[in-house]
């Protein structure tokens, strides 16, 4: 599976964040580069899982050259067990056909509340706006240590208790992929969450671009965030620590 260098990684979901993400990422204006879609579907059959394929799509912006510089990697939706399978089988993909160089992954997500574990302390007055933290996993990058200005470092005693996300976070430790995680943090403003979360999801948006040199068009969201909420029970969180 061929990507570029730089790799945002998304999963899709029932309220459309990484279909809204992936539509609002466009090349600048003043770039040459175009936008290429593609899919991909890989076997799980080395799991013992036969009626299940890891699949999604892939838009890559490529230069005048041919040359891929983003991809972005948007998978289908996946409960476990299957999901670590799937998530391992692509990320081992990304790992192992960029051997000669390692890509760097950017894994938006936005979180409720609930699903962000810290312990109680009174917010300060500069973290009562809408927080994106950023975490960093394996191998240091300038992009990252640049990003580390628009975001906020979490706290030690932070745990993510939401599938997703803890599955990637653990995977990518394990095959040693450069990540920096974007997590969006909601609940802070209940008198006014849709505001709060088109808040977070816009500054998600932004630093994004600013890490792939791509362009964030607001004109192009499309996303509807209280279908369902965040904060439903997930009995197989514990699987991954």
């Amino acid at each position: 599976m061929k990507v570029a260098p730089t790799v945002v990684f998304l999963f899709r979901d029932s309220e459309g964040f990484a279909s809204a993400i992936s539509d609002a990422l466009r090349p600048n204006p003043s770039s040459s580069l175009r936008r290429l879609e593609d899919s991909f579907e890989l076997s799980l059959d080395g799991y013992g899982i036969k009626d299940h394929n890891a699949s999604g799509s892939i838009f890559h912006f490529v230069d005048a050259e041919g040359i891929y510089k983003v991809s972005l990697v948007v998978m289908q939706h996946y409960e476990p067990p299957v999901l670590a399978c799937a998530v391992n089988e692509v990320l081992g993909k990304i790992a192992g056909d960029n051997s000669s160089l390692i890509s760097t992954l950017y894994v938006p997500i936005i979180l409720g509340s609930s699903q962000l574990i810290r312990e109680s302390k009174s917010l300060k007055s500069e973290e009562r706006k809408a927080l994106v933290y950023g975490l960093q996993v394996g191998q240091e990058t300038q992009i990252a240590e640049a990003l580390r200005s628009r975001t906020e470092k979490p706290p030690p005693s932070l745990r993510i208790q939401h599938e997703t996300s803890a599955c990637i976070l653990h995977l990518v430790r394990v095959l040693r992929l450069p990540t920096f995680f974007l997590i969006g943090q909601t609940g802070q403003h209940s008198h006014n969450k849709s505001t709060e979360e088109f808040e977070i999801f816009h500054t998600l948006g932004e630093i994004l671009a600013s890490a792939t040199g791509l362009h964030y068009s607001k004109d192009n969201v499309t996303w509807n965030p209280t279908k369902i909420s965040r904060d439903s029970k997930e009995p197989w969180r514990a699987l991954y620590g």
